[in-house]
């Protein structure tokens, strides 16, 4: 045993010095472009939406749907058992794998000949995509230590607004080029191809490649960062498994009966709240689809936390059992309610409301704007919250507070303004004050959980903006734009959120330090309690 440790010492030590070093930088420039790959999959959904919606005959709150829900929820869901697996197995593995399946889903798409076909292959992508960042956050958090890990993590972040604003400039050129030149569509295989499903193809094959070079990474000693060594673990896939359990309906009810009598009572109960709310909306809104899989995903949620609160107290101690944690979640999900939206609706908006513009113009200037704005907000935002945490233990949620109240205006003036020139100038700021918050959000989840938890920490971050977020804001703006027949008021609506995220970030800014200065200690007396005596 005191050779093992030795061992361990010893490799920990020769490892340590990629600690922010040359190398691990060139592993964060490989996990952007990956992270690039996973928003160009994601968003070139937007520039395309209006050919997709002519072909495929369906409306604003469909696509929503497609954009948002069909993709959000199967993320989330998967994205739970995922991010275990991530703080289990090597990661840069099921971070290739993740890409494979993802980008063979959006080639997939673009064979898509019915709205059921193309939400099918959406969720393929969300589960798909769902390996990405549990693992990419736990590489980055043993690659850079604690003092420049919200700098590194916003860079990666950064991705984001790199694909986004790369998706709509290659959708919009890939499909105005390929209608231009055959415009009654091609025949390859059996399909006859126009122009945005060559737009899905373009994006989707070229994963597969990124994926091998993924491969090539060295995989980081996890808790190298910190100076400590915990070794993988030798067999996860029983654990995968029973997480897989714990998250996927009808499986959940086995692993509740686990918990006995009274755990399989508490999550039928749960089930039956959850199902009666989701009805309840069914019948407001006259959509099954979307709340029918919102109500899924929240049952999925509930039950896994309640298996995690039974087999890893600890970890349950620092994620569920913090509010500090939750707050995070939500105030920073409710955010991405308004970004998620505004983004997706933005070219729509552009093409509907101004005359004599086309996608592949449109998808050049709102791509590159995005794609600037968004990265230059990232980065100094992430920048801006790492000084403010040395002066400030809270000091990161100003940051998040300020991105809130600042895009309040942005999003008025753009939504409202009849001048092209204005739309285009006032999205600068606007990408880059909406993107600041990113970082943020990601260093506050990794800070307040310890190093083997940072993949199941992620992964309940990312709930929030899946779930709150992704799932719910795109379909609201393109609901409520449906129904009244205005884009504008559609996107404007989601200001109704902003109260909830200034309570949740005020609240989160008074609690924070002394959240993150206990954690270790609330593990520990977590594993004491649950310990028989």
């Amino acid at each position: 045993m005191a050779a093992e440790s030795r061992d361990d010492a010893e490799l920990l030590q020769s490892r340590q010095k990629d600690v922010g070093s040359p190398y691990a930088w060139y592993v964060l420039g490989v996990l952007v472009l990956v992270y690039i790959l996973n928003f160009v999959d994601r968003q070139i959904l937007s520039i395309l939406a209006e050919d997709i919606k002519a072909d495929l005959g369906i409306d604003d709150g469909q696509m929503g749907f497609l954009y948002g829900t069909a993709f959000a929820v199967f993320y989330a869901l998967f994205g739970i058992p995922l991010g275990r697996l991530a703080d289990m197995w090597m990661r840069k593995r099921l971070m290739a794998i993740g890409l494979a399946v993802w980008s063979t889903m959006t080639a997939l798409s673009g064979l898509a000949g019915n709205f059921a076909q193309i939400a099918g292959a959406r969720i393929g992508v969300g589960i798909g995509e769902a390996t990405a960042s549990p693992a990419a956050f736990s590489m980055i958090s043993d690659y850079f230590p604690k003092e420049s890990r919200a700098t590194a993590l916003a860079i990666y972040s950064g991705g984001l607004y790199l694909g986004s604003g790369i998706s709509l400039f290659i959708g919009g050129a890939v499909a105005g080029n390929w209608n231009e030149a055959f415009p009654g569509g091609l025949a390859l295989a059996g399909f006859n191809i126009v122009g945005w499903q060559a737009a899905f193809l373009a994006v989707g094959i070229p994963g597969l490649l990124v994926a091998l070079w993924v491969t090539t990474l060295r995989e980081p000693l996890r808790g190298m960062s910190e100076g400590t060594y915990q070794p993988p673990d030798p067999n996860p896939w029983p654990k995968f498994f029973e997480e897989l359990t714990s998250v996927i309906p009808p499986l959940t009810l086995i692993d509740a009966a686990r918990g006995g009598i009274r755990g399989l009572v508490r999550n039928l109960i749960a089930a039956a709240i959850i199902a009666a709310a989701a009805y309840g909306m069914i019948l407001l809104t006259d959509n099954m689809l979307q709340f029918g899989a919102l109500g899924i995903g929240a049952y999925a949620v509930f039950s896994w936390s309640q298996s995690i609160k039974r087999r890893d107290p600890a970890t349950y101690a620092l994620i569920w059992g913090t509010p500090s944690f939750i707050l995070t979640v939500v105030g920073f999900g409710s955010i991405a309610f308004n970004t998620y939206a505004a983004t997706f609706w933005s070219a729509p908006y552009v093409l509907r409301t101004f005359d004599g513009v086309n996608p592949a113009t449109v998808g050049l200037i709102l791509g590159g704007l995005g794609a600037g704005g968004g990265f230059i907000g990232v980065v100094l935002g992430g920048r801006i919250s790492d000084l403010l945490k040395r002066r400030n233990p809270a000091g990161r949620v100003l940051v998040g507070i300020f991105a809130i109240l600042a895009m309040a205006p942005a999003l008025l003036i753009l939504f409202t303004t009849d001048s092209l020139l204005v739309f285009y100038l006032v999205s600068v700021p606007s990408n880059i004050v909406a993107s600041t918050w990113v970082g943020v959000a990601a260093a506050t989840s990794q800070d307040l959980v310890q190093p083997r938890m940072r993949g199941a920490a992620t992964a309940t971050y990312f709930l929030g903006t899946t779930l709150i977020g992704l799932g719910l804001g795109p379909w609201f703006a393109g609901e409520v734009s449906a129904r009244t027949g205005d884009l504008s008021t559609g996107v404007l609506s989601l200001l109704l959120m902003m109260p909830v995220t200034l309570i949740c970030l005020f609240v989160l800014y008074k609690r924070l330090p002394l959240a993150e200065a206990t954690k270790d200690a609330r593990a520990a007396a977590a594993i004491a309690a649950a310990t028989p005596r």
